[in-house]
């Protein structure tokens, strides 16, 4: 549905041309003989989701809906990294951990080995 995608993308002079168009034959629906209250309904709604579209426009571009709008972004992709660079400090700290015991189990048995040599040579 329109009204839930971004207002960037709204053209105020067309909004503004369909909201003419539709004023103009929903008066046109009444004046002729007889009246033709389908046409009218029809250019009502169309009416009512321009001026909501108008609204979306003013708003976004004159009213600061652009700068809040780009504030909650921003905040987002703070979370977002806040998020990501958690996961990857907790990653790096288990597998720093792996590697210390892997270093630390390496040493003992080096060691066991290099004792096992010199009780060998001493033998």
């Amino acid at each position: 549905m329109d009204t839930q995608k971004d207002p960037d993308i709204i053209s105020g002079p067309m909004t503004l041309a369909l909201i003419g168009y539709s004023g103009t034959f929903m008066r046109y629906a009444m004046a002729v003989t007889p009246r033709n209250y389908l046409l009218f309904g029809c250019h009502i709604v169309n009416f009512g989701a321009q001026t909501t579209q108008a609204y979306r426009y003013v708003n976004y571009h004159y009213l600061g809906g652009q700068q809040a709008a780009l504030q909650a972004s921003a905040k987002d992709g703070l979370a977002q990294a806040e998020g990501s660079l958690n996961s990857t400090a907790s990653s790096a700290e288990r597998m720093a951990m792996d590697a210390k015991a892997k270093v630390e189990s390496g040493a003992k048995d080096l060691a066991a080995q290099a004792k096992a040599q010199v009780d060998k040579v001493t033998r």
